[in-house]
């Protein structure tokens, strides 16, 4: 895979998991506690959903870290090397994780 693919597969992965994200950004509101207009296990399974979601999202900002990560790599031309150890990823490792950031041995 060369640095110029990786790129373009790693923007379009950043701009997915954005997209995710200002999707479920309602379910990650406060939920109400008003007793009159939501029942207790309406409240409680909104709040499960709420917390569902939360992880979702931190969950998002650690892919969309390790996304910045190995494009900055690419910027810096060190993508495709191990940040452990200095050699080569396998290309078959980075066809599956173009933000690998560690050979097979390391990881």
């Amino acid at each position: 895979m060369t640095p110029e693919d990786a790129r373009a597969r790693l923007n379009a992965l950043r701009q997915e998991l954005l997209d995710h994200s200002d999707a479920s950004s309602e379910d990650r509101k406060p939920v109400e506690l008003d007793q009159q207009s939501v029942g207790r296990l309406s409240r409680q399974d909104s709040m499960q959903v709420q917390a569902m979601a939360k992880a979702a999202d931190a969950r998002r900002v650690q892919e969309m870290r390790r996304i910045e990560a190995a494009l900055a790599r690419i910027d810096e031309d060190e993508f495709g090397w191990c940040v452990e150890c200095g050699e080569a990823i396998e290309p078959p490792r980075l066809e599956i994780d173009p933000a690998a950031p560690r050979c097979a041995a390391c990881a």
